[in-house]
C-alpha cells in the first residue's frame, strides 16, 4: 500500500511539474508572468508553513524575511559590474538569513501570541528603517536595478526572458520543496512536529525547544529570503511596501486557505487566493476585497482544512 501511495505521489508530482513547465509556451505574457508570480508567492508561503504548520507558531515577520532578501539583491545587482545572478542570491540569502537569526534569538523566547506579536513587532521595525532611511533603501520610491543574465561563466550567459524566468522559478521552487520535504520527514522535522503538539512534554522529553525553535525560524526565513530574491529578479524593484507586516497576514491567509502542515497547500492557497484576487478585481475594481473577505470567512468556517484536507477527504470517501 505504501509503495503503491509513493508511485501515485511521485507520479502526480511529475505531471504538474511537467505541466507548469509547459505552461510559459502556451500562455500569453500577461499569465506566463503571473503564474510565475504565484510560484514565488507559493514558495514564500511554503516557508511559512515550516512554522505555522510544523512548529505550530505562527509569525508575522515574514515580511521582513521576504524584503530583506530583494534588498539584499538590490544591493548586489545595483553595486556590482556587470551584475551576477550567482551574487544576488547569496546577498538575499545573507540578509534574510542574519535578520531571521535576529528575531529568532529574541521572539522565540515568547509562546503563542506574544511570539506572534514580537515578530510583528520586528517586521514593522525593519519597514521604518527601510523607509526612512533614504540614502542606502531609496525610501518610498524603493531601488530599481537591472535583471542580470542566467549565466555560468565560461560556459554560457542568455538573458532572462518571461519563459526562462518562469522555468528557474520553476526549479527553484520544485528544489526548495524537496529539500523542505525532506527536512520535514527527518528527525529534526519530528521534533517540531513534537513541539507543535506538546512542547511542555517535548521538553521535558530532553530536546532543547528554543534552538529547535530558533532553528525553524532562520530555516523559515531563509527559504523566504530566497522567495523576496527570485521577486525582485522578476520585477527588477525592491520597495519598502513588501517588507510591511500586511505582506506575512496574506502569507498566513496562503496557508490557512490551502492546508496547515502541507507544504503543498500553501502554493494551492497562493494560487487560488491571487487568482480569486485578480478575477474579482475585474468586476468589483476597488471593492473586490469585500468578496475576497466572504469567501476567506466561507473556508475558513466549512472547509478548516484547507483546499487540500478538503480533497483528502472527497478523495477518501
Amino acid at each position: 500500500m505504501r509503495n503503491r501511495h509513493a508511485i501515485v505521489y511521485w507520479t502526480t508530482f511529475g505531471v504538474v511539474v511537467a505541466l507548469l513547465a509547459v505552461a510559459p509556451l502556451v500562455l500569453p505574457e500577461f499569465w506566463r508572468r503571473f503564474l510565475t508570480e504565484i510560484l514565488i508567492w507559493g514558495l514564500l508561503a511554503m516557508s511559512s508553513d515550516i512554522l505555522i504548520g510544523y512548529t505550530g507558531i505562527v509569525s508575522f515577520g515574514h515580511s521582513a524575511f521576504f524584503g530583506l532578501g530583494m534588498y539584499g539583491a538590490a544591493a548586489a545587482l545595483i553595486t556590482m559590474r556587470p551584475p551576477s545572478l550567482w551574487l544576488a542570491l547569496p546577498y538575499g540569502l545573507v540578509a534574510a538569513a542574519a535578520v531571521a537569526a535576529f528575531v529568532a534569538y529574541f521572539s522565540t523566547r515568547l509562546r503563542d501570541i506574544y511570539f506572534a506579536i514580537t515578530t510583528l513587532i520586528f517586521s514593522q521595525i525593519f519597514y521604518v528603517v527601510i523607509f526612512t532611511w533614504t540614502e542606502v533603501t531609496g525610501g518610498e520610491n524603493g531601488l530599481t536595478f537591472s535583471r542580470p543574465p542566467l549565466a555560468i561563466p565560461g560556459l554560457f550567459s542568455v538573458p532572462f526572458t518571461s519563459t526562462t524566468l518562469h522555468w528557474f522559478v520553476l526549479a527553484v521552487v520544485v528544489i526548495s520543496y524537496l529539500i523542505l520535504r525532506r527536512i520535514t520527514q527527518s528527525p529534526f522535522g519530528m521534533v517540531l512536529q513534537s513541539i507543535r503538539e506538546n512542547e511542555a512534554r517535548t521538553r521535558a522529553v530532553g530536546y532543547p525547544t528554543e534552538r529547535y525553535k530558533i532553528v525553524a525560524v532562520m530555516l523559515s526565513g531563509l527559504f523566504a529570503g530566497l522567495a523576496g530574491v527570485l521577486y525582485a529578479i522578476q520585477n527588477r524593484f525592491a520597495a519598502p511596501d513588501f517588507v510591511f507586516f500586511l505582506v506575512s497576514g496574506e502569507v498566513v491567509i496562503f496557508n490557512v486557505i490551502g492546508g496547515i502542515g502541507t507544504l503543498v497547500g500553501p502554493i494551492v492557497g497562493a494560487a487560488f487566493f491571487l487568482l480569486l484576487r485578480e478575477t474579482l478585481s475585474r468586476f468589483f475594481t476597488e471593492f473586490y476585497l469585500i468578496p475576497v473577505g466572504v469567501i476567506f470567512i466561507a473556508m475558513v468556517i466549512f472547509m478548516p482544512q484547507g483546499l487540500l484536507g478538503f480533497a483528502r477527504r472527497w478523495l477518501n470517501r
